[in-house]
């Protein structure tokens, strides 16, 4: 951490975003598990500024509370008409200043919608702000392409900036300058209260231009510095959802980048999606088609995937979660999951639980060992240690108004095709036959068989399906007898 703690981060996010064509503001468009303007609270948050206040304006009942929600500390100053970026500063400005806090130091201005920037690259602006003894210093990159943006004119004498000149305005030489700008910017405090003071609206917009605080400073005898970006993809800004699934590509590729460098093997970084709140532990494996989201973690030696989507999941060491779709769930270590499993929240597998092909399971706890192999549903219920439930079964948790619960001890073995109908208890040690509809407590160690006897009715297909195809292959089977099988 810098020593060079900035007084105050601004982030400018009360614009309308039209070209999002959305009802949800555009800063609260998410990439990788968190919006935009998350991203950049978050990168700012970095630095420990002593005050952080978002400018809000468009949807500010819906960014204001976002932000109660991420980051309760983050302070917003409302802009009920958009009069230009030097207007939002100065609202921004003014929300500090009315409560008592004192400007001495840095300030930041950034934009709500660079999800991109990095609390790096802002820390390098604060930190080249305070050494080169700057005004302002202006967070710039240098681009393959400069078209349509401002260009960065430097003194060739000293590097200071002498102006930002916008494409429209600028001249053959200019135009060929790859150095632009951000829209980010470190400045002294009270020297841009004072500048953003003098800041004139005669321009075709009729609007308070931030970037004209640079002009009154440096006119004033104030230096004027730039800090270059390290990589020009920080500065990027999100205007339409073309933009916004470009930002999520590449940002997605930094935070595989993150987890392919601290030991995970992410198999096909070009299918395999990561949120940035994703925590793991080194000789993880992600196979192909996989999203890893929200609060997931991977253990040490997991394996993910393939085809595999986990939110909020927790993968314990040593684990196998193959086709499986899982919300809210904690994984056991060295446990089997999949293929074509759905765990729904609640779920908590224990060491080596297996959760096999096309079972559901939900807010239930499984102890060790157990299996659930294959074609189950299990919901509010919790099974011991080293059972087994046989295909098909289905806890039947509702009663059209409540859930209830199911228990089933350690050591059971259930029978195929059973309905365990809550509540119930089914003992230590005990078996359920197949095809039972248990809806009475199991003591330890019984058998369970609920289920009607069975009968055979001799000759039925040829009375009733008279030449049939059915009836044909009967009577060339040779069937004989014409009596009722009453027996079970």
């Amino acid at each position: 951490m810098s020593a060079n703690r900035p007084a105050a981060v601004v982030v400018l996010a009360a614009g309308e975003g039209t070209r999002m064509k959305s009802a949800t503001p555009k800063v609260l468009h998410e990439i990788c598990g968190r919006s935009l303007v998350g991203h950049v609270v978050s990168a700012a948050r970095v630095l420990d500024p002593e005050h952080l206040v978002v400018i809000v304006g468009h949807g500010r009942e819906k960014v204001t509370a976002h932000l109660a929600e991420t980051d309760a500390d983050a302070r917003t100053a409302v802009q009920h008409e958009q009069n230009g970026t030097g207007h939002a500063v100065r609202i921004g400005l003014e929300e500090l200043t009315q409560s008592g806090v004192a400007l001495d130091g840095t300030v930041i201005v950034t934009c709500g919608d660079t999800p991109l920037l990095t609390g790096a690259t802002l820390q390098k602006l604060s930190d080249a702000h305070a050494q080169d003894g700057n005004a302002v210093t202006v967070l710039s990159a240098e681009v393959p392409d400069s078209t349509g943006y401002g260009r960065i004119v430097r003194d060739p004498a000293d590097g200071t900036v002498t102006a930002i000149v916008e494409h429209k305005d600028a001249t053959e030489a200019q135009r060929a300058v790859r150095e632009i700008n951000s829209g980010v910017f470190a400045f002294d405090g009270r020297l841009l209260v004072e500048a953003l003071g003098k800041v004139r609206t005669d321009n075709s917009q009729g609007e308070e231009y931030l970037t004209d605080v640079l002009g009154i400073l440096r006119e004033a005898g104030h230096r004027v510095g730039a800090a270059v970006a390290g990589d020009h993809r920080e500065i990027v800004g999100i205007n339409n959802r073309v933009q916004l699934a470009e930002a999520r590509r590449m940002l997605n590729q930094r935070v595989l980048e993150d987890a392919m460098l601290a030991g995970v093997t992410v198999v096909d970084p070009s299918s395999t999606w990561m949120d940035v709140s994703v925590t793991y532990e080194p000789d993880a494996m992600v196979h192909p088609n996989s999203q890893l989201l929200g609060a997931t973690h991977l253990g040490a030696y997991s394996e993910v995937g393939p085809g595999t989507r986990l939110t909020d999941t927790s993968v314990g060491e040593g684990a196998a979660v193959n086709n499986t779709v899982a919300v809210g769930a904690e994984i056991g270590p060295r446990a089997s999951v999949g293929p074509y499993t759905y765990l729904r929240p609640g779920t908590r597998l224990g060491e080596k639980v297996k959760a096999g092909s096309f079972v559901e399971m939900k807010n239930s706890e499984i102890g060790e060992g157990t299996k659930v192999p294959h074609l189950s549903y299990v919901g509010d219920a919790e099974i011991g240690e080293h059972s087994n439930i046989g295909a098909a079964s289905v806890f039947v948790n509702y009663d059209g108004m409540n859930k209830h619960r199911t228990t089933v001890g350690s050591h059971c073995r259930t029978g195929a095709d059973n309905m365990f109908v809550a509540p119930v208890t089914v003992g230590d040690g005990a078996y359920t036959a197949a095809g039972s509809v248990i809806t009475k407590d199991v003591p330890p160690g019984s058998l369970a068989v609920a289920r009607g006897q069975q009968r055979n009715i001799a000759g039925w297909v040829a009375r009733k399906r008279p030449g049939s195809r059915a009836a044909q292959a009967a009577e060339a089977a040779g069937t004989q007898g014409d009596k009722t099988d009453e027996s079970a």
